[in-house]
């Protein structure tokens, strides 16, 4: 690529459970774009310490076209290397953490490329019941806490973020993908196109993220190979093997989450989740 072309580094905030690995499988379809998965984990590229799912592509493993070969240099902006190595222009990256996403915005913009940031919400009951499913044995009333201190620091970042940014709901853009894609496009001065919608179409390469989001991505190339990373686990198989690898709201919580972890929720954090709760006519 021609790397006088001004750059864009398209960043997902919020908390984890949230539908950022959909919203970036997304994105990632645009024209020269490119998504990374959550950038992050290219710290861990070619670290046999790691364990694999942490240091490769999630649908290639180590034999990626992309990320084999991939060396950051970092004493240089990310963004740039990873777009010269893929010859894409726009970078999407769904790390989340807000040090991680300062980092790469101040690169950005000390190249007088764009940084463009995505705060995308999410009704806690969904992402605390995605939480407590992946892991029964943790404390839940820290799993609590630990959300709403995401979700602050979050605000935060988003606040203070001086580049194009839009908050964004995850139950918005699984209703109305179509219009919610189309307002991110616009604030990120990316053309739309109606294939972006058909995110398990196209190829994609991510570092870390949903496995089950991208199993429905990749299910045709990692379906049948034991030696994938990408497997179901019991918790998820029956929703993500059935899932038809369209855009549909995943209100599981309504019907999994238990009365006590449910009154829990809403004694810690009840008024806290108000502007973000998903009515039950939703």
């Amino acid at each position: 690529m021609n790397m006088d072309t001004r750059l864009t580094g398209v960043m997902i905030c919020g908390a984890g459970h949230s539908g950022s690995t959909l919203l970036g499988l997304i994105l990632g379809q645009a024209d020269a774009a490119f998504y990374v998965g959550e950038g992050a984990k290219i710290r861990y590229l070619h670290d046999q310490n790691k364990p694999l799912r942490k240091r490769a592509c999630k649908v290639c493993g180590e034999t990626c076209p992309v990320w084999s070969d991939f060396h950051w240099d970092q004493a240089r902006p990310l963004y740039r290397q990873v777009a010269r190595h893929t010859g894409s222009r726009i970078i999407v990256d769904s790390t989340k953490n807000p040090a991680w996403i300062s980092a790469r915005s101040k690169e950005l913009m000390d190249d007088d490329d764009r940084a463009v940031l995505i705060f995308l919400k999410r009704d806690g009951r969904a992402v605390l019941n995605s939480r407590f499913r992946k892991y029964p044995d943790r404390d839940a009333a820290s799993q609590i806490q630990s959300w709403m201190d995401q979700i602050e620091a979050s605000r935060a970042l988003f606040e203070a973020f001086t580049g194009p940014k839009i908050a964004i709901r995850y139950e918005e853009l699984a209703t109305r993908p179509e219009a919610v894609v189309r307002e991110i496009c616009a604030v990120a001065d990316i053309a739309y196109h109606p294939d972006m919608l058909a995110f398990q179409d196209g190829d994609s390469h991510p570092m870390g993220g949903n496995t089950g989001t991208q199993f429905v991505a990749a299910r045709d190339k990692v379906a049948d190979d034991p030696d994938a990373i990408l497997k179901l686990t019991p918790r998820t198989h029956d929703y993500y093997a059935r899932h038809a690898g369209d855009i549909r709201l995943d209100l599981r919580w309504k019907t999994e989450m238990s009365e006590d972890n449910f009154a829990l929720f809403n004694t810690l954090a009840g008024g806290f989740n108000a502007d973000m709760a998903w009515g039950d006519d939703g």
